[in-house]
């Protein structure tokens, strides 16, 4: 039998990608680019009118070697070491080179998995410009629902530095703990035989309160920032995706829309179910290097910006789950800053979604990817690395 255009173009046949499988390779390929063709996403509507621009040329870009590690290498061979689907670098608030690997363009949406989780805060500091959102207020103020949980004494704050004491593990592999129920909640994995998934609000309003109090170590807990979401919905008033699309979509010139994945209830899957193209969320990045402004349009406000990329406690961070990347890092309202003397701060996602922004070199990169693996300390190194060599080159 012939094979089919989607066959022959991927490997494999449509009805091989399955919510079972479909954050593992070979099928993630497909899968991380089509997301609402497995789990149901409300859209994010871009702004109406507007074009992209021709793609930036590559070619002399993939052709520079660049130094990693003290060893000379050839771009192209680090895309593909690192299964990137796309790579796009902005310099001064121009784009001066993308990249884009097979069946995927410019106007491809890619989830961004966690880097979502940075979008919800720029969504919770937009409604804390509008005096909607007080990021000190109880959770409980906002979300009664979870006031017998964690967050029953937790704070706005505790949830944008993920400083909330949570009795739950960030076991991506596990498929039968505390993670694994969470997934079926967000409807990203198959319901169990004769069981309801439940809501992903319910999941969260089941979870105990950890050892220690909050405000405490940072504590990566996925849970914290889909809460963030429901916050600042019921602070706005609005839908996650409705929301998103006023008042960051449509404010940046966004080319192409948005996507948010949702439970069975709408809940918007606030900490990674957010898909776009790469060019957009460069233009994030840019509006954060700006101050919080693109085309004199301005999207959240300076001082929030500022307390972003220079707040956090560095005692916090030192006692957290990420200082083996980033030594003298620290983390406010869900992005990372570095820690490095050029002052550089980066949204991070699993499977090598990436999001680095360079202040001294005026440099933005977007590297979205496919990498079988959701986390692999040795790779993620190398993609730091990577955006520090080419920050500095183009």
């Amino acid at each position: 039998m012939p094979s089919s255009a989607f066959e022959t173009a991927y490997g494999f046949r449509r009805d091989a990608v399955q919510l079972s499988n479909w954050r593992q390779a070979p099928w993630n390929v497909w899968a991380f680019r089509h997301v609402g063709e497995l789990v149901p996403s409300a859209r994010i509507a871009a702004t109406p009118g507007r074009t992209e621009t021709p793609d930036a040329d590559p070619a002399g870009l993939l052709g520079e070697k660049l130094t990693i590690g003290g060893n000379s290498r050839f771009l192209a061979d680090i895309l593909a070491q690192t299964s990137t689907d796309a790579l796009v670098v902005m310099k001064a608030g121009r784009f001066v080179a993308d990249y884009h690997a097979p069946h995927f363009s410019s106007a491809s949406r890619h989830i961004v998995f966690s880097i979502s989780k940075s979008l919800t805060a720029v969504l919770a500091g937009i409604a804390q410009d509008e005096g909607r959102l007080d990021p000190e207020a109880p959770i409980t103020s906002y979300v009664p629902e979870v006031a017998g949980s964690a967050y029953a004494d937790a704070s706005v704050r505790h949830l944008l530095d993920m400083r909330v004491s949570l009795a739950f593990d960030e076991a991506y592999l596990d498929p039968t703990g505390d993670f694994a129920r969470y997934r079926r909640a967000t409807l990203w994995n198959p319901s169990l035989p004769g069981q309801d998934p439940g809501t992903l609000l319910g999941f969260i309003a089941s979870l105990s309160k950890g050892p220690g109090e909050h405000d405490g170590p940072f504590r990566y807990r996925s849970p914290n920032s889909d809460l963030l979401g429901i916050v600042v919905e019921r602070a706005s008033g609005e839908r996650y995706a409705d929301y998103a699309s006023s008042r960051l979509w449509q404010k940046l010139g966004a080319r192409q829309d948005g996507s948010v994945s949702v439970d069975a209830a709408g809940s918007a899957r606030a900490a990674g179910g957010v898909s776009m193209s790469a060019r957009d969320l460069a233009r994030v990045g840019e509006m954060m290097r700006q101050g919080g402004s693109l085309g004199g349009v301005r999207v959240v406000s300076q001082a929030w910006v500022e307390d972003t990329c220079q707040g956090g406690s560095d005692e916090a961070w030192q006692q957290g789950d990420f200082v083996h990347l980033l030594g003298q890092g620290r983390y406010r309202n869900k992005w990372y800053q570095t820690g490095y003397g050029n002052g550089g701060f980066l949204a991070i996602g699993i499977h090598g979604q990436w999001l680095y922004v360079n202040p001294a070199t005026e440099v933005v990169i977007v590297k979205l990817s496919s990498q079988p693996e959701p986390v692999h300390d040795d790779t993620d190194r190398l993609n730091l690395e990577l955006f520090e060599a080419l920050a500095t080159m183009v």
